[in-house]
């Protein structure tokens, strides 16, 4: 009895220190890490399934769920500061541009936007002149032309980039570099994390957690070039710098943002990641150089 009462104890004192740990490694990354980390398993398998496992066009599917969330998201969050913008339009407007963006490209997409901003601001009109909501229309207006700019307009260019001839693979070596950008700065912030990058932005980037991602993408892009894009070492390397560059300048954009509308998280949508567009901040921008990149080597 007594050696099943130590191991008992021994059992216990053992989930007390793994259960400390866990909540150390979470308090440090400011999120529930193992719920993020299931999250995110599930919105790769979306990624794989939808740019592999089925026809490339179910991918208008998926990016229509991703981005039409954070647009909704970052729409209700103007309300914060008292500008209102209406999510039906913005929401039609996702609806109708993603697969516009695929099958005809670019171009004929931000003909689609400045449709969804148009009819965005007539509702926001009638919204005012009918006296439902007391707001201030201009204000509005202008967050209306920033949500869908920012979130939609961004987000085409990776709907853009899947269209094109081996486009799934550069799809997902983009957000296979942005990703190992993410988690080689939280493994090296986290261990060696000392000299804060921008600290009124974003308390929890470090400079030696930049250099983690340094190092993570570099190494990324090596193997990305040469099993995925085909392409020669030194433009997975490149690659590689690029969407950190651009993740990271997405990452601090949308934490500054967030800080001006008052919020911590965009929405509580994603278990510990916050809301869409918190996943999506780094991935907007660096779809837009990607898909810049990949037709500069395709000229």
């Amino acid at each position: 009895m007594a050696d099943s009462s130590d191991k008992l104890l021994g059992l216990d004192q053992a989930l007390a220190h793994l259960e400390e740990a866990n909540e150390r490694v979470n308090k440090r990354a400011g999120r529930d890490l193992a719920a993020a980390i299931f999250v995110g398993l599930i919105l790769g398998a979306g990624v794989i399934v939808t740019l592999f496992v089925v026809d490339k066009q179910w991918f208008i599917l998926f990016g229509c769920v991703l981005v039409g969330a954070a647009t909704v998201e970052l729409a209700r969050a103007f309300r914060h500061k008292g500008l209102i913008v209406p999510v039906a339009p913005v929401a039609i407007s996702v609806l109708a541009v993603i697969p516009i963006t695929f099958y005809f490209g670019v171009s004929w997409a931000w003909v689609g936007i400045a449709g969804g901003i148009a009819l965005t601001v007539i509702v926001q009109s009638l919204m005012k002149s009918v006296g439902r909501r007391t707001f201030a229309l201009g204000g509005s207006a202008l967050a209306a032309v920033f949500t869908l700019v920012y979130t939609l307009g961004l987000g085409s260019f990776s709907i853009a980039l899947v269209a094109q001839p081996n486009g799934q693979n550069w799809t997902l070596s983009m957000l296979i570099l942005a990703v190992s950008a993410d988690v080689g700065a939280f493994a090296a912030g986290v261990l060696f994390g000392k000299h804060l990058m921008a600290p009124r932005i974003s308390p929890k980037k470090t400079w030696e957690g930049f250099a983690g991602a340094v190092v993570a993408v570099a190494v990324a892009g090596v193997f990305l070039a040469l099993f995925s894009i085909d392409q020669p070492i030194y433009i997975g390397i490149v690659l590689g710098v690029l969407v950190l560059i651009t993740a990271t300048a997405g990452d601090l954009f949308e934490s500054q943002l967030k800080r001006w509308l008052g919020i911590k998280d965009m929405s509580n949508w994603l278990a510990g990641h916050g809301g869409f567009l918190d996943r999506l901040d780094s991935i907007l921008p660096s779809g837009f150089v990607v898909y810049v990149f990949y037709l500069l080597l395709n000229l």
